[in-house]
């Protein structure tokens, strides 16, 4: 069978304690040299998403969380559907389909079979309540096409149903905040994906140290010198043993010391836990706010771009700066920094400048990528990708492996 070229694009959906509950799922079909030749995107996704199963694992896509995928009529009624594990996959039934009997015959068949079932952008009617009533989990209602009386009204008729309501196209905190009020207990859109919106504090006092802390990484200083200085910020230190606490080591002992940690992991690993720690809050059970996946996430998959883009895969510390670059290129806007205050605090080479202040360069052409990927841009994603000279392929493979990286993290 032929292979199939695709790029992954996960949204996360969240809970009102802004924790991930789920992902969205978009499989973009990569075949052609671009998107005309793709007439009907869910047709292709569809085609992409079951043929993708012998190529990868859903699981190490999705990690601990369950995912869902938009299907239309056509693929709903196929058998091909019952490919997909029911455990992890939800199916999200398109707002243009026409629900007849057959359709409601075959969701209360997949409904018997284990799926999570969603209505995407749906209006509320009382002719489809024996859906409402126990086959339908989840309907999501679109904030931005949907006028705000009418989105009162269905959430007034709807909540009275066993099914929980998702606000889809969150744009701001304030339309957040709103929906939550109203009743919507999960929420989708790029304002989560943003993280200056989560509100997280500046590192103040701590600022100095962080920066020095990773510059003695970044200039392989002893282990007894990176010691002191983690005792100089017990905040960072505690973030830090929270985070490498929660690594899947294959181990049962307990990291107990900074020292200990190194001992056990060594300094590479630590450099990576140091950038990702400083976005972690300090509590164990925030190693699942999205802002932390996007950024482990994000750093994963530049680092191992970097193993098969040309220009950089020969170079021996090209990924090690990948992935710290994907770490830096979130922390100004989460926590107030300026391009300038990083750049300096860290002593950053040109080269590493160039791809955070310009995104230029190799490094930064690779940043520029996983950020149009991260906004499901595929077009312009692939345009970048076809002039670097990268495969699809790898991309695809890049993309499986930082998922699963990010899972086996946190």
């Amino acid at each position: 069978m032929q292979e199939l070229s695709y790029l992954i694009g996960r949204q996360p959906i969240l809970n009102r304690l802004e924790k991930i509950e789920c992902y969205e799922l978009l499989f973009r079909s990569l075949e052609s040299p671009g998107y005309a030749n793709i007439k009907d995107s869910i047709q292709a996704t569809s085609q992409v998403v079951v043929n993708s199963l012998s190529g990868f694992k859903i699981e190490d896509v999705l990690g601990a969380y369950q995912g869902l995928i938009n299907v239309d009529s056509e693929m709903l009624m196929s058998d091909m559907i019952e490919l997909l594990p029911a455990g992890k996959i939800g199916l999200e039934l398109l707002n243009s389909t026409n629900i007849t009997p057959e359709v409601i015959k075959r969701l209360c068949y997949l409904k018997t079979l284990g799926y999570i079932l969603v209505l995407d952008d749906h209006l509320y009617s009382a002719e489809y309540e024996g859906l409402y009533n126990g086959i339908i989990d989840i309907i999501k209602i679109d904030l931005i096409r949907t006028p705000l009386e009418r989105v009162y009204q269905m959430v007034d008729s709807l909540k009275r149903y066993p099914l929980k309501l998702l606000a889809e196209n969150v744009e701001s905190r304030h339309v957040y905040l709103r929906s939550r009020s109203m009743g919507f207990e999960l929420f989708q859109g790029f304002f989560f994906a943003r993280p200056s919106t989560l509100q997280k504090k500046r590192l103040s006092e701590s600022t100095h140290t962080f920066f020095k802390l990773m510059q003695q990484l970044n200039d392989d200083s002893d282990i007894t010198a990176i010691e002191h200085t983690f005792k100089l910020s017990p905040a960072l230190t505690y973030k830090l043993l929270l985070l490498v606490n929660s690594v899947s080591l294959g181990r049962r002992e307990k990291i107990r010391t900074v020292t200990h940690a190194i001992t056990l992991i060594g300094l590479q690993q630590i450099k990576r836990w140091v950038q990702l720690a400083i976005f972690a809050n300090d509590s164990s059970q925030d190693l699942d706010n999205p802002l932390l996946d996007m950024v482990a996430a994000r750093a994963a998959f530049l680092e191992k771009l970097a193993k098969v883009h040309p220009d950089t895969c020969s170079l021996p510390d090209a990924s090690a700066e990948a992935f710290m670059i994907g770490t830096l290129s979130l922390l100004g806007d989460c926590f107030g920094f300026t391009i300038d205050e990083m750049v300096e605090g860290l002593n950053l080479s040109e080269n590493l400048q160039n791809a955070l202040v310009l995104r230029k360069g190799p490094l930064g052409e690779l940043l520029r990528i996983a950020e149009l990927i991260e906004r499901m841009e595929f077009e312009e994603a692939t345009e970048l990708l076809n002039q670097a000279g990268i495969p699809l392929l790898s991309v695809l493979n890049c993309q499986t492996a930082a998922f699963k990286w990010r899972e086996n993290f946190g």
